[in-house]
């Protein structure tokens, strides 16, 4: 397949929008709202780096570039296919069969599989990458369908585009999957990005999670199948203090808003994200571990957007779970999710 690249970049003074390769990275760029992104197509498609004003809006841990490449983790906008979190099993089950993974493959691991195996993968190719007066974005492609090792884990063929867009200060993310197999596919995709704030620290943050239902959960983090109103969890879910909060949990009904999206709110001093969840985005999940004296630096959170819930796929046929999605035979699920930075 041929592929067309169109880069451009005008200067601000004709245009606010610019887009530019170097290396294996691409850079957008809103010269009005003074926010960059860079991603990287070869390192699983990972936005890497957004910032505004010279602020780090999603977590960056690592010296350079190349330290980013050598261990690609807990940064930027990872997506997680063809399952996002966990499955209680070395299995999952679609249309009524049982589809085992071969373990011994090791591209899924653990006795509880976790977050798919593509999240790294260079096999995605930029397919354009351009700028006009309105926004500045990169289209990436990957044809799952063409990777034998997957193909044997996850016999759905199909292909996934993926659009970061760039408008106004704020970050489109736009999904879409394409199913080329003879059978329907279930969806279970996502994302696990990293937020943070400069103007102030975790123990200093409060959140807001625009949900109405948690989800217990077994002491593996699988869910139970049981639920609870988010009150009972969270009596204060409109701005709870972080500092008191040990976060790796799932909530669903999401609470939209007349153009059907859901919102997960992050507030420092003066600096604020909001992260907006499209309506085929059915769960967020939220992680955001307390940090422990003399442990790792847990100076972020995770608001992710989930088309099902954790095990969605094995708790489906056991009547545990009724939003799960699938896409039919030719057709295509689509969904976006918004990073919308304020107060910087």
């Amino acid at each position: 397949m041929a592929v067309a690249l169109l880069l451009l970049a005008v200067p601000a003074a004709t245009q606010p929008y610019s887009t530019q390769r170097d290396g294996d990275a691409v850079k957008l760029a809103d010269a009005r709202t003074q926010t960059e992104v860079w991603l990287m197509p070869s390192v699983g498609n990972i936005a890497y780096r957004m910032t505004v004003k010279g602020h780090d809006v999603l977590r960056w841990p690592h010296a350079s570039l190349d330290a980013f490449k050598a261990s690609p983790n807990a940064t930027g906008v990872p997506f997680m296919g063809p399952w996002i979190n966990r499955l209680d099993e070395q299995a999952f089950y679609a249309n009524g069969t049982r589809y085992p993974f071969d373990m011994t493959l090791g591209n899924v691991r653990g006795a509880i599989p976790i977050h798919g195996f593509i999240t790294t993968t260079d096999r995605w190719r930029l397919a354009s990458a351009s700028a006009d007066g309105d926004s500045a974005w990169a289209t990436s492609r990957l044809e799952f369908y063409t990777q034998p090792a997957w193909m044997k884990q996850w016999p759905f063929a199909h292909t996934i585009e993926m659009t970061y867009r760039l408008r106004a200060g704020v970050l489109e993310v736009a999904t879409s999957i394409t199913n080329l197999s003879t059978e329907p596919m279930p969806v279970s995709i996502g994302f696990h990005p990293y937020f943070q704030l400069t103007d102030s620290r975790r123990e200093d943050w409060t959140i807001s999670l625009g949900a109405r239902t948690h989800w217990k959960l077994q002491p593996n983090k699988v869910p139970t199948g049981e639920t609870e109103p988010l009150e009972q969890f969270l009596p204060d879910a409109s701005s709870a203090a972080l500092r008191d909060l040990d976060l790796d949990d799932a909530f669903s009904d999401l609470v939209r808003d007349a153009r059907g999206r859901a919102t997960m709110t992050l507030r420092g001093k003066a600096q604020r994200l909001d992260v907006e969840f499209g309506p085929n985005y059915k769960v967020a999940v939220v992680w955001a571990p307390k940090p422990s004296p003399g442990g790792p630096d847990r100076n972020f959170i995770c608001f992710e957007p989930m088309a099902a819930m954790s095990n969605g796929l094995n708790m489906a046929p056991k009547g545990l779970y009724r939003e799960l999605q699938s896409i039919q035979p030719g057709g295509t699920w689509r969904e976006s999710f918004w990073i919308r930075p304020s107060g910087f």
